[in-house]
Order: C-alpha cells, then sequence, then structure tokens
C-alpha cells in the first residue's frame, strides 16, 4: 500500500533523473534488468527504487567495467540479499516469541 504512494516519474524525467537517455530504460526494460510500472494509458511510471537501481547498474558499468549480463547477476544477488535479510529479521523474531514463550513454561 506504501508503494502505491510513491511518486512514480514518466521515462523522460526517469532518464534525467538517472543520467541516461530515455532509450537506454526501455532498453534495460526490453531485456528484463527492470520492469516500470504502468499508467491507465500504457505509459511508462518510474519509482525512486526504479531510478536508484538504473543509477547502480550505470555505475557498475561506467565505473567498474561490468557488463550488462553482470550488472544482472549482481542486482540480483542484491536483492536475494534483500529478501535474505527480511527471513532473517523473521526468524529472529520468532525466536524471541519462543523464548518468551519457554520463560513462562
Amino acid at each position: 500500500m506504501e508503494e502505491d504512494l510513491e511518486p512514480r516519474y514518466v521515462i523522460s524525467v526517469a532518464a534525467r533523473m538517472a543520467g541516461c537517455h530515455a532509450q537506454t530504460l526501455r532498453y534495460y526494460e526490453k531485456v528484463g534488468l527492470i520492469q516500470p510500472s504502468r499508467s491507465q494509458g500504457n505509459i511508462r511510471l518510474y519509482s525512486m527504487r526504479d531510478i536508484d537501481f538504473i543509477r547502480l547498474a550505470k555505475s557498475l558499468m561506467e565505473d567498474l567495467g561490468v557488463n550488462l549480463a553482470g550488472v544482472e547477476v549482481l542486482l540480483r544477488l542484491r536483492q536475494r540479499m534483500a529478501e535474505m535479510e527480511i527471513q532473517m529479521r523473521q526468524m529472529e523474531e520468532e525466536i524471541r516469541q519462543l523464548r518468551a514463550v519457554q520463560r513462562e513454561l
């Protein structure tokens, strides 16, 4: 629900914010690197998360010489790590709750 309230930017604005061309964003979408949301009129809408993702990809390619396939692998790993961190926090909370129950017994 929070994400629904997040600002969205059309492709020209998102490209300017990310420091690249709109065609680059279309290409990244075509190869599956990003998936912007769409308006009812089918206009691409980019979130700040999308723009940050694009900036990181651009930095990896320009500053470190990573190719697009490498960027995709690195960014997918980053996403998986974030998911695992969420799972770990959930498990830690479950452990705390179980220990509290154990103390009561």
